[in-house]
């Protein structure tokens, strides 16, 4: 089965997303467990927790069908170790929410180095704060997102993802997530079936086909290689739909999260219907 649908609201509370997900036709969803661009949250009550597996069994989804996204306040890569401790703080919280919901993965970008590190220091200080923060938890899985490389962000090479990868002490709970649209920003020309295929072959070589744990399916709004992170709906920009049509005819993308986050909500409904057309 292909689990196929959009980064859903949490608006009213994080009941509302499995709801959210079934209203467009969604086989699998994304979703925040807290509200992206602040630190703190309030803590789940046991409504809360309840009410989001109940609805969760309801519409008739798995916990694996789920990727949940960190929130975009987090840096791993933070020289500066106040705001480095303090994104571990609440990455660690983050975590410990999904557990509490009963998922199983958490999405999670690995962030920039400001320009005041290496590269491969970075990926080290990443490594080890996930480390830390895994010691503090259980049962969830961090899934690193690739980026665009824009600025000074880590992850738009397959390299920088190994190295944060092989970091990692416990490889159980260890996953990569890849973005279409992030990754031909990046460079990787992914518009043919050639072109989508080499890159999924240089993936395999250097990080591992066993550790992707998901997918965000994104067309883009910028040209190959122009390290610039801008979404465009499915079949409307530089990538049109060559490479979501493989995608969807690959079972080895089979039984996991493929996370739409293209901005017009309106297609939602007919992307996830055309990707699942390919699939059958």
């Amino acid at each position: 089965m292909y689990f196929v649908g959009p980064h859903v609201s949490i608006k009213g509370g994080v009941g509302q997303a499995p709801a959210n997900a079934a209203a467009v036709g969604a086989t699998g969803f994304g979703m925040f467990t807290k509200n992206q661009v602040q630190w703190r949250a309030a803590a789940f009550s046991a409504e809360d927790r309840t009410r989001f597996a109940a609805a969760l069994a309801e519409r008739g989804y798995a916990p694996e069908q789920v990727l949940p996204h960190a929130g975009y306040l987090i840096n791993l890569a933070n020289p500066d170790d106040t705001a480095h401790a303090k994104a571990l703080t609440s990455f660690v919280g983050e975590l410990q929410r999904c557990a509490e919901l009963g998922l199983t993965m958490l999405n999670l970008h690995p962030g920039s180095h400001l320009r005041k590190l290496e590269p491969s220091a970075a990926c080290a200080r990443v490594a080890s704060a996930i480390n830390e923060a895994l010691r503090q938890t259980r049962g969830v899985t961090v899934v690193i997102e690739n980026t665009a490389g824009q600025g000074a962000c880590l992850g738009a090479t397959f390299e920088e993802l190994a190295a944060l990868v092989a970091g990692v002490e416990d490889q159980k709970r260890i996953g990569i997530c890849l973005d279409t649209a992030h990754t031909f920003a990046a460079g990787f020309d992914i518009r043919t079936a050639g072109g989508l295929q080499r890159t999924l072959d240089a993936f395999d070589q250097l990080v591992g086909f066993r550790y992707l744990r998901g997918l965000h399916l994104n067309d883009s709004k910028v040209s190959l290689g122009s390290r610039v992170d801008r979404h465009e709906s499915l079949g409307q920009g530089h990538l049109g739909w060559e490479p979501f049509r493989q995608i969807m005819q690959d079972a080895r993308f089979a039984n996991l999260p493929l996370v739409i986050e293209t901005p017009d909500e309106a297609r939602w409904p007919g992307e996830i219907r055309q990707l699942l057309d390919w699939a059958r």
